[in-house]
């Protein structure tokens, strides 16, 4: 598999929410990523595929909650997100995808 492809699974999604909204203010962006994934690999993928600098990579598991499907009880998947900080000087544009 290339680099490029385990990039792409370690960062699944941009986060937009009005608190990734509000991040990005500050120079930080919101991607969801797989649960196995660490910071210095979160690091590497933003880097590599945005062509940016990471200064700082902050991440929170949130656990799924339980919610009723058609009557029945079910679970929402648990989520992590890292709010990746930049370098100053540089930004990415996540309405544009990628």
């Amino acid at each position: 598999m290339s680099a490029k492809a385990e990039h792409y699974d370690v960062i699944r999604k941009p986060v937009i929410t009005e608190k990734a909204t509000m991040a990005s203010e500050s120079g930080a962006v919101v991607f969801e990523v797989a649960m196995d994934s660490n910071k210095p690999q979160i690091k590497e993928a933003v880097e590599a595929l945005f062509n940016v600098k990471v200064k700082a990579v902050n991440t929170t598991i949130t656990k799924g909650k339980v919610k009723r499907f058609r009557g029945q009880m079910g679970k929402r998947k648990d989520v992590k997100k890292a709010y990746v900080t930049l370098e100053e000087g540089n930004t990415i544009d996540v309405t544009t995808g990628l």
